[in-house]
């Protein structure tokens, strides 16, 4: 993942300045002093810094803001991480002059950008009902970005974004976004609605459950899949009506031998490997949801499982599929890596079986805790996930 010097700099800020200046908001000279605060800031705190820059540059009045920002809108270098502060600055003057809908218009003109679903936030904060009119209204729009925009800025627990309360407490205002958006042409657009289910999912099963039911009901050919994302975390839970609905029984019959440890020694950087063989014991047919979960070792000495996916197969009664898995331990922002003895087991149909051990080796101070504000949102294909 890109750091946020990779991302925001004073080079960013010094093209940002360029395209306001010529695009209304001379001499931008806060804009052009702000790239050297932001040395040892993280993501989030440069982020707000350039905004505020933003905002003293740019006019107080919301119409002559908005026009500035739309010229710079006609410039082709105003475009990735330049756009990010100045999304989330049209969010703080429009709620500021009480101009709802054009802001949000605003914002979806410049999604195509980058992406703007975290400055969309502030407004589903500030009135859900209104704003769901509005981003309801996007799910209709030519442009497969604005249609996106309007999935992934309702999602609860969007990453690297504050949850939306009132979403995650009852995620049903927001259903018909998605609801109108299951179905939609672009991969994009689906993969964001198949992580607002699962985000769903988290908080509400049986609502997520029920919704992808009723889409299946009433299926693309694409809605499988879409599907079988946005119950990945049920699936991996092991819940019965999550596996049911995706055609797999939990009480499956079939005989798992391993994981066979190949590597019992791993080192950071290196891969953990284990063979496993798989038989379907019973009369009929079976459908397998395979996931391997491994139980890393924290730092009081404890063990906490991490499930990952595997793959989904179908297995004829009698026979038997053995494979080998390798599993990157790499340095994340998202993980501390402890070292000593952890475990692997496989998992079929969300039902658990025999573990084997292996031990990890981390030199001291390798891996990196996290998050911690200091590593961005992806890009927005990448976020995609």
């Amino acid at each position: 993942m890109p750091t946020a010097d990779e991302l925001i700099n004073p080079r960013t800020t010094d093209l940002l300045a360029s395209v306001m200046a010529a695009a209304g908001a001379a001499p931008a000279a806060a804009l052009r002093g702000c790239g050297a605060l932001l040395e040892e800031l993280p993501f989030g705190r440069r982020v707000t810094t350039v905004r505020d820059a933003v905002l003293a540059d740019l006019p107080d009045a919301y119409p002559a803001f908005a026009d500035v920002v739309r010229t710079a809108l006609s410039r082709p270098d105003f475009t990735g991480w330049t756009t990010f502060p100045v999304n989330a600055a049209v969010a703080e003057r429009a709620l500021a002059c009480d101009v709802f809908e054009p802001g949000l218009e605003l914002l979806a003109a410049l999604t195509p950008r980058l992406t703007a679903e975290t400055a969309v936030r502030p407004f589903l904060r500030e009135d859900l009902p209104r704003s769901l009119r509005q981003v309801l209204e996007w799910t209709g729009h030519p442009d497969h970005h604005v249609r996106r925009l309007a999935s992934e800025s309702t999602r609860p627990r969007l990453p690297w974004a504050p949850r939306l309360t009132a979403l995650v407490t009852d995620p049903a205002p927001a259903l018909p976004v998605l609801d109108a958006l299951y179905q939609d042409p672009s991969e994009y657009v689906r993969r964001s609605v198949a992580n607002h289910l699962n985000d769903i999912s988290h908080d509400h099963p049986d609502t997520a459950v029920a919704t992808a039911a009723r889409w299946l009901a009433r299926p693309a050919p694409t809605t499988p899949a879409l599907v079988r994302h946005g119950l990945r975390t049920l699936v991996k839970a092991g819940r019965p009506d999550a596996l049911a609905l995706l055609g797999h029984d939990p009480a499956v019959r079939v005989r798992v031998v391993g994981p066979d440890v190949r590597t019992p020694e791993v080192r950071l950087g290196e891969h953990l490997v284990f063979g496993f063989e798989i038989t379907n014991t019973g009369s009929r047919g079976a459908r397998l949801a395979l996931d391997y979960v491994i139980h890393h070792r924290k730092a009081n000495g404890g063990l906490a499982p991490k499930v990952f996916k595997l793959t989904t197969r179908d297995l004829a009664p009698g026979e038997r599929w053995s494979a080998v898995r390798r599993h990157p331990f790499r340095q994340l922002t998202t993980r501390r890596y402890h070292p000593g003895v952890h475990r692997v087991r496989l998992q079929v149909n969300g039902q658990a079986h025999d573990f084997a051990e292996f031990t990890l080796d981390t030199p001291t101070g390798a891996a990196l805790a996290g998050p911690d504000g200091t590593s961005p949102a992806p890009h927005r294909e990448e976020a995609a996930r």
